[in-house]
């Protein structure tokens, strides 16, 4: 809580080991507070958090021990050099003094900052500094990596080098990164949590996700012929919800369970129209977000 203000209530979820987990939500759903209950910085009003079988609230050193953290604005010692900087943070965490050395080569190697290290960090690009924040979380080699919004702040470049960073630790450590761009999640997690004003509204994997909350079928294509007598032909099949047209290319909002592929194509090549292309869309995690947003807001 913030005040009187409740940041997030009744969250409830699982993360598997070796599983990348999305945080999904609008600025302001509570995403950065969960990652700082995790992480052990805020204590819970209510409840409890457990990370790799430790409790945030009995055993918050131990919690500490075994997770990674990068906050979306990551303080760093700007006017040191990034080797030093990394020697420096495995000390503190726990590194034993004969392994330091070697656990900061490996993060070096891994993060891909051979080429900076002995440079100052204020002296490095947005990238770069992202870079060495993962780099300092990972020195100790914890198995638990929370990231808030990793890229934000980037360009293209940059934001596909660590989301494919990010993507190459999958398996190895449990990762939870929280985010309000979908591409962030669709294009690097396995499972996606959807949170808005503080409440889960949705869990599953980012491969069924579209199927279990899509509310009817798609159906899009190219036809030729003229719109209204193509939407007059269409609307007499049973099944379609909803036609929409732009152009040439035309998106029917179909019943859930029916296939009607076979009858559309028919009906319009026996209509006397030219069918050029067909295909079905499945729902994406961003239509799945804006609904489950909307629905949550009233709208």
């Amino acid at each position: 809580m913030y005040g009187q203000t409740v940041a997030v209530k009744n969250v409830s979820f699982e993360v598997n080991k070796g599983e990348i987990l999305g945080f999904l939500g609008p600025n302001g759903a509570g995403k950065t507070t969960m990652m700082r209950v995790i992480t052990g910085y805020f204590p819970p009003t209510d409840g409890d958090a457990i990370v790799a079988g430790h409790s945030v609230l009995t055993e918050p050193l131990e919690v500490k021990r075994r997770i990674g953290y990068v906050p979306e604005n990551p303080s760093m010692y700007k006017e040191m050099k990034v080797v030093d900087y990394l020697k420096f943070i495995g000390s503190i965490k726990g590194v034993p003094r004969a392994h330091v050395g070697e656990s900061v080569d490996r993060v070096i190697r891994r993060c891909a900052l051979q080429s900076v290290t002995g440079k100052h960090i204020g002296q490095l690009s947005k990238g770069f500094q992202q870079r060495v924040a993962l780099g300092q979380a990972l020195v100790n080699d914890p198995p638990v990596l929370i990231l808030d919004e990793p890229t934000s702040g980037l360009d293209p470049k940059q934001i596909h080098e660590i989301r494919e960073l990010i993507k190459s630790m999958a398996g190895t450590r449990t990762i939870i990164l929280s985010t309000h761009i979908l591409p962030e999640v669709s294009m690097t997690c396995s499972k996606v949590v959807i949170i808005n004003e503080g409440e889960i509204v949705a869990v599953d994997s980012t491969d069924n996700i579209g199927s279990r909350f899509a509310q009817h079928n798609q159906i899009e294509m190219i036809v030729q012929g003229q719109p209204e007598k193509i939407i007059e032909k269409l609307s007499e099949l049973e099944g379609i919800m909803r036609i929409d047209n732009m152009s040439n290319r035309y998106t029917l909002d179909v019943e859930k369970d029916r296939d009607l592929r076979a009858q559309v194509a028919k009906k319009i090549i026996e209509s006397g129209f030219d069918l050029l292309e067909m295909r079905t869309k499945a729902m994406s995690l961003e239509d799945v977000f804006l609904r489950l947003v909307m629905e949550e807001e009233g709208v």
